[in-house]
């Protein structure tokens, strides 16, 4: 059986969380690590920083530059990926868009938003610059549908969000924060020239075979399963992607082939030959780090006993090990969960819990990232809605366990 501890430090060299992407900018540390997750919080920001001290004035600079970008990628799923991977993940998320499947579902045809997407772009072209939807409804008149009350009760108001999220996802128009920032939901909207995929000639099925390897390389060994979470790829399409990679499993005999993990071919000597680092590196991740996100699942960076350890959600205290996604953002040491932590706005500080003894070199990374988080960032917030009134009740019970640790 493969050493549990050795699996969880060599994930965290994977994603070049013990030092190796120093140095590296915005675009290397994306292309080592992985497509940073991205739903209005500060995930990418913090995956930047901790694994090559990326501030955020130099993320946004990269942005500003489409050196990295936040896209809809794999699923149809927002990300910050490099400008080497931008074709790639446009291509990824062809067919995972939501509005468009819910506006045919009111009777929203593809040739009305066809209609209105030219109306946008006409729009945009003529005033040469970025425009926010109120500007871009006035622009496209009559072309924008409202859908009345049944609309609104599927969350679409208007045919306009449509025609944006397919103008986004064809690599026509990219959305544009208007303060520059990731861990901000106000957007305007521009055209994209040249378009990433204009000179992009993958076939799907070539487009879902190099998702795959990125995927491999970035997180390997990983499950069938988990690759399926990822791309969102159905079981025929992801066979089909997996067998020209060659991919090593990790152990033969496995009982289930889905569950079963595996390398590309190379790697499985690289891992063979990893030696563990003796002394700890602690970072200070997001709590969808792709280290996380990309294995759709954080237990297996959990010592078993803390898998029972009490945890506050919003339904009351539960064991850490039975969620689904993690309830605050993460503390690293070799790839093994030892804490969590949150941004106390009111305080300008962090809370945090370890699950291991405090060390001095512990202490000076939650005071990085709490410098970082207070005097570039302002706040932590998890995802768009996340807010400091909410997350009250989460930094109360950390400073508690905290306390009687």
């Amino acid at each position: 059986m493969t050493d549990a501890s050795k699996l969880r430090a060599w994930y965290a060299h994977r994603q070049g969380l013990e030092g190796s992407l120093e140095g590296e900018s915005s675009a290397e540390v994306l292309e080592r690590a992985g497509w940073a997750r991205s739903v209005g919080g500060v995930s990418p920001y913090l995956a930047l920083f901790s694994r090559a001290a990326i501030t955020r004035e130099q993320a946004d600079a990269d942005a500003a530059k489409l050196e990295i970008y936040e896209l809809p990628a794999a699923r149809g799923c927002t990300y910050v990926l490099p400008a080497s991977d931008f074709a790639l993940g446009l291509a990824a998320g062809q067919g995972f868009q939501g509005e468009i499947k819910t506006a045919a579902r009111l009777g929203v045809t593809e040739k009305e938003i066809d209609k209105l997407c030219e109306a946008i772009v006409v729009a945009l072209e003529k005033d040469k610059g970025p425009l926010d939807p109120d500007l871009l409804r006035e622009a496209a008149g009559k072309a924008v549908r409202n859908l009345g009350p049944e609309g609104k009760k599927k969350g679409l108001s208007t045919t306009l969000p449509v025609a944006l999220e397919k103008l986004q996802a064809t690599g026509e128009i990219r959305r544009v924060p208007t303060n520059g920032r990731f861990d901000q939901q106000r957007y305007q909207y521009a055209l994209w020239r040249p378009n990433p995929l204009r000179s992009f000639k993958l076939a799907p099925e070539q487009v879902a075979i190099e998702l795959a390897r990125r995927y491999f390389g970035w997180i390997g060994p990983a499950s069938v399963s988990g690759f399926q979470a990822f791309s969102g790829l159905g079981v025929k399409a992801t066979k089909a992607a997996l067998d020209p990679l060659r991919l090593e499993p990790v152990e033969t005999g496995h009982s289930d082939q889905r569950d079963q993990r595996f390398f590309l071919p190379g790697d499985r000597s690289k891992f063979d030959a990893f030696k563990p680092p003796k002394e700890p590196h602690y970072s200070l991740l997001g709590s969808i780090d792709s280290v996380f996100e990309l294995r759709n699942q954080f237990q297996e960076s959990l010592d078993p006993k803390d898998l029972a350890r009490q945890v506050l959600v919003d339904s009351g205290m539960k064991n850490l090990g039975s969620l689904t996604m993690l309830p605050s953002h993460a503390i690293l040491d070799r790839g093994r969960l030892i804490g969590l932590w949150e941004y106390d706005q009111a305080t300008e500080s962090v809370a945090w819990v370890s699950f291991v003894k405090k060390d001095r070199a512990l202490q000076e990374a939650v005071t990085r990232t709490e410098n970082f988080v207070r005097d570039q960032l302002g706040d932590a917030r998890s995802f768009g809605l996340d807010s400091p009134k909410s997350r009250a009740p989460r930094i109360q019970a950390l400073r508690k366990a905290a306390a009687s640790a």
